[in-house]
């Protein structure tokens, strides 16, 4: 039973992957990798070629449904991890070695374990109303996301961190701050990102933050404006730079999200390609 499909990033090009549950293993899309392989401009031709000439490719492939460009799903050609191993021998590229330890973990297990609790989030009534947009729910998203992961998860951290030179809130006054922050308002959308900036500033946990805090704004935007971040409409590169200069000037980051939200919020497959985004954000190239 197929129970999920995902996007995967290799060296920052999308991979399409579904979940086997029977087989308890991903299929990825065979013209993706040949893409991320190759940089070839007709992959999927050259995917059909290589198929051709090596028939035992056949026996590690399968055909499944992914969505394309166009929003629709097709049956697509997917290869597992042993067929993915046989298929790099007869591709000459730099990349292969590379590719092989990408695939052995596609994403690190903790990462996958979490992102997979991050799916279950959709159709999981975790946070009730009236505590949404306040610490106590971002603790219990992080601690939904992190538990038996990390043994902070959902606890606020007593130690002070700091990220590419970037002091977040000192320690000793951090409960003081989140209380600032969970009467902050949250009537329009540059009040929610503004509330938004100033979580990210508080950095509350000591790993985890960002995932956890995407999470808690689509919650927030869902409660006060029946919207949501599409958040693969929002480049990697364009998303932290304006993180970086938000403290400052929350402006680019405003414009981002107000150019990526949608009212299409009961839309499962969107939840998931943004969960895909918001993990593919924290990993580093």
């Amino acid at each position: 039973m197929i129970l999920k499909t995902s996007i995967r990033y290799f060296l920052g090009k999308p991979i399409r992957a579904i979940w086997d549950d029977e087989k308890s293993g991903w299929w990825f899309s065979a013209v993706d990798i040949i893409a991320a392989l190759t940089d070839s401009d007709a992959p999927r031709k050259y995917w059909n070629a290589l198929k051709t000439r090596h028939s035992e490719l056949s026996s590690f492939c399968r055909q499944l449904k992914m969505y394309s460009d166009d929003g629709k799903k097709y049956l697509t050609d997917v290869i597992d991890e042993e067929g993915i191993s046989r298929a790099v021998l007869y591709v000459p590229t730099k990349r292969r070695v590379e590719l092989l330890k990408w695939i052995k973990g596609s994403l690190d297990p903790l990462d996958e374990q979490s992102k997979k609790r991050a799916y279950e989030l959709f159709n999981d009534r975790l946070i009730i109303e009236e505590d949404i947009g306040k610490t106590k729910s971002l603790q219990q998203i992080h601690a939904y996301l992190f538990g038996g992961l990390y043994d902070f998860a959902g606890k606020i951290r007593s130690k002070n961190i700091s990220k590419n030179g970037f002091s977040f809130a000192d320690s000793r006054f951090l409960r003081k701050t989140l209380d600032q922050i969970d009467v902050m308002s949250e009537s329009d959308l540059k009040e929610i990102v503004d509330k938004y900036v100033e979580m990210n500033v508080a950095h509350p946990f000591m790993e985890g933050n960002g995932r956890a805090t995407r999470i808690w704004l689509d919650m927030i935007l869902r409660k006060n404006l029946s919207a949501c971040v599409d958040w693969a409409r929002i480049g990697k590169a364009d998303y932290l730079t304006a993180m970086m200069k938000s403290p400052t000037d929350a402006s680019p980051l405003l414009n981002l999200i107000k150019n990526a939200l949608t009212d299409n919020i009961d839309n499962r497959d969107l939840f998931m390609k943004g969960i895909d985004y918001s993990y593919y954000y924290e990993e580093t190239e």
